[in-house]
């Protein structure tokens, strides 16, 4: 079977519709139409139920999930594997948001690579999205990100809770949104937490999707947002920003997410090691962390 229409199969399935789906191939939506019109031929059943809200999957078209889930990530393995840099036994791909690559996954870098010496790593950034379409379809081994979807195949464990805390270049600034804050999109949670707090916010004049452009334009021209407590600690502790102590406070969790079906050696080692710096307090024990991650199963 080509492995482009099973490609085209599963990034319909996250996109939730062929019109994203297209967007996200850099095709035509004809062109996905027809392959899943192709598939559905070479497989003799029907695939997805199409109607104005989008498209579902059908029994066969679940069951047909976990097959092309596998199909694309054996092709992918096989790839890395062909390429893996002389010296190395294997290859760990390793993608997250670029707010959790910060102070999080820049530390969990030099241990995995002190842990695993013979594994290279390919480390990538991305939002929610392109992390868990890498995973769906097998490019990507682990992400860590913070508004996972439930995909057959995949386990998902909560690592830390996220403070995001409002901060200013001014320390006089009222708790709320002035002239020059930055609207960061940390997600839809966070949206409807924020629209909450604020409900006659009229809306920003900078919106941001990546937290790291949005906290580099505060600093560079002043302003404020709201952003990672463990990010903005050392401009804190610098007084080039400023907490704006009676201003809400929005909690997000951070989750790890991997295939169920995966090397427990290679992958037991890379979670310790991000359980362990999440949680700095927990003792472990025979290579695991003794208190037990929220984690959420879908086979």
């Amino acid at each position: 079977m080509d492995t482009e229409l099973a490609r085209t199969f599963l990034t319909v399935v996250t996109a939730g519709n062929f019109i994203n789906a297209a967007d996200r191939l850099h095709v035509s939506q004809s062109t996905v139409s027809t392959r899943i019109h192709t598939l559905e031929n070479r497989l003799g059943c029907t695939l997805f139920v199409r109607n104005k809200a989008g498209t579902t999957l059908t029994p066969a078209g679940r069951q047909f999930q976990r097959h092309a889930a596998t199909l694309v990530r054996t092709i992918e393995q096989a790839r890395h594997d062909i390429g893996i840099p002389e010296g190395f036994s294997g290859t760990l791909v390793v993608g997250g948001r670029i707010g959790l690559w910060e102070e999080f996954l820049l530390q969990w870098l030099p241990l995995m690579r002190e842990a695993k010496p013979e594994i290279s790593i390919r480390a990538e950034s991305g939002l929610e999205s392109a992390l868990m379409q890498g995973l769906v379809e097998g490019r990507m081994d682990i992400a860590v990100m913070y508004t996972p979807q439930s995909r057959p195949g995949l386990k998902i464990e909560q690592l830390f809770e996220e403070q995001l805390i409002l901060v200013s270049t001014d320390p006089s600034d009222e708790p709320e949104p002035q002239p020059g804050y930055v609207y960061v999109d940390w997600g839809p949670e966070f949206y409807a937490r924020h629209s909450v707090c604020f409900p006659h916010f009229g809306g920003p004049s900078l919106t941001a999707n990546i937290g790291w452009l949005g906290l580099q334009h505060v600093l560079t021209n002043g302003g404020s947002g709201y952003f990672p407590k463990r990010i903005v600690l050392p401009h804190l502790k610098a007084n080039r920003l400023n907490v704006i102590g009676s201003a809400p406070e929005f909690s997000m969790p951070a989750y790890v997410v991997y295939p169920i079906e995966c090397d427990r050696d290679l992958f037991g080692s890379a979670l310790e090691i991000m359980h362990r710096i999440a949680n700095p307090k927990a003792t472990t024990k025979a290579g695991k962390t003794t208190a037990k991650p929220s984690a959420r199963k879908v086979r």
